[in-house]
């Protein structure tokens, strides 16, 4: 019994002891390798900070760059607003004018004075032989032009020359005669019911008071200062759609209203000088400072007119847009006064010539 204990117990503690040392060394070397890895971890960490240290100032050198490319934007967007700016100038908007109540009448009485010298033959363009003609005339003028009434009234007037002959006539006869005029039915109304007024009410005359040709049917203030300013002398401002565009543009007034036009501009004038006031301005609202396209260019007034720019500005170019006389072309009236051809002035030509 005792020598097997002696044999189990001795050969027990080398054994122990050399296992311990071997997993001793064991756990030394995975110390050791574990260490490598770490020193080669850090060292991967390290050469990392390194590469994002040298990658850093590319980065800020892209932060740097960003305001190059801000300042190159602000260089740019003075260049955009400048196109903004320039484009209301190609649109030439109206120039707003600050200007007292006496600064505006001597500017509205000097573009008189310079339009009087630019048509000195500045006359109604409606053919009348009379004042019946003349209100009939006017009164067809409506949503046409005065150059289509002047080659309808010589037929007119041949068949039906006085209020009675007109008063009596067949409404359908009427009608075929003043086709060419445009709403022929409600102006062949018009006429026959002026002419039985005139006949029956007014001894067959036309009356020579504001408030008796505004009764007369188809006549309103503007036909009626047609009809006062060139036939019976008396002044009167004509506010028709040419009047009214001018005298918007020159900053006159702004209102549109014919009869607030008609009591602004006249507050303007001397009572004298409103039915050639009224010439003036409509010739050159037909022949220079159309609707759509003025000829600015071409324009006498041009250092006088708010409006200028609104149209062509180029001289050459804008003189191609002269019209009647201005520009060579035949006028509206068939039987113009003498002092229109003397100035050049073509009569127009009769109704169906080629």
């Amino acid at each position: 019994m005792k020598k097997t204990k002696a044999a189990k117990s001795t050969p027990v503690k080398p054994v122990a002891k050399k296992a311990a040392k071997k997993n001793a060394q064991k756990a030394t070397a995975a110390s050791g390798k574990a260490t490598g890895v770490a020193k080669k971890a850090t060292a991967t960490t390290k050469k990392a900070a390194a590469a994002s240290k040298k990658a850093a100032p590319a980065k800020t050198v892209a932060k740097k760059a960003a305001p190059a490319k801000t300042a190159a934007s602000k260089k740019a967007a003075p260049a955009k607003t400048v196109a903004k700016k320039v484009a209301p100038a190609q649109a030439a908007p109206k120039k707003a004018i600050v200007e007292s109540h006496a600064a505006l009448v001597r500017r509205a009485r000097r573009i008189n004075r310079e339009l009087a010298e630019v048509y000195p033959y500045a006359h109604p363009e409606l053919d009348f032989e009379n004042p019946f003609q003349l209100v009939i005339a006017t009164v067809l003028s409506a949503q046409t032009t005065d150059l289509r009434v002047n080659q309808t009234t010589p037929g007119l007037f041949a068949k039906y020359p006085t209020p009675e002959d007109l008063a009596a006539a067949n409404p359908e006869e009427v009608e075929e005669i003043l086709r060419p005029t445009g709403f022929f039915r409600a102006k062949t109304k018009s006429v026959i019911g002026l002419s039985k007024a005139l006949a029956e009410d007014f001894g067959g005359e036309v009356p020579g008071r504001l408030e008796d040709l505004v009764k007369l049917p188809g006549v309103g203030r503007k036909t009626a200062f047609v009809v006062l300013g060139n036939a019976f002398g008396r002044p009167g401002i004509t506010v028709d759609t040419h009047f009214g565009r001018l005298v918007r543009r020159w900053q006159w007034t702004d209102e549109t209203d014919p009869d607030k036009v008609e009591a602004a501009v006249g507050a303007l004038f001397p009572k004298s000088e409103w039915t050639m006031l009224s010439h003036h301005v409509i010739f050159h609202g037909r022949r220079i400072c159309h609707a759509r396209k003025p000829a600015c260019g071409a324009c006498p007034i041009a250092p006088l007119c708010p409006a200028y720019g609104e149209g062509e500005t180029d001289p050459e170019k804008a003189r191609k847009l002269l019209k009647y006389e201005k520009g060579g072309f035949p006028g509206q009236r068939l039987n113009p006064p003498q002092s229109y051809l003397d100035a050049g002035g073509i009569p127009a030509p009769p109704l169906g010539a080629g």
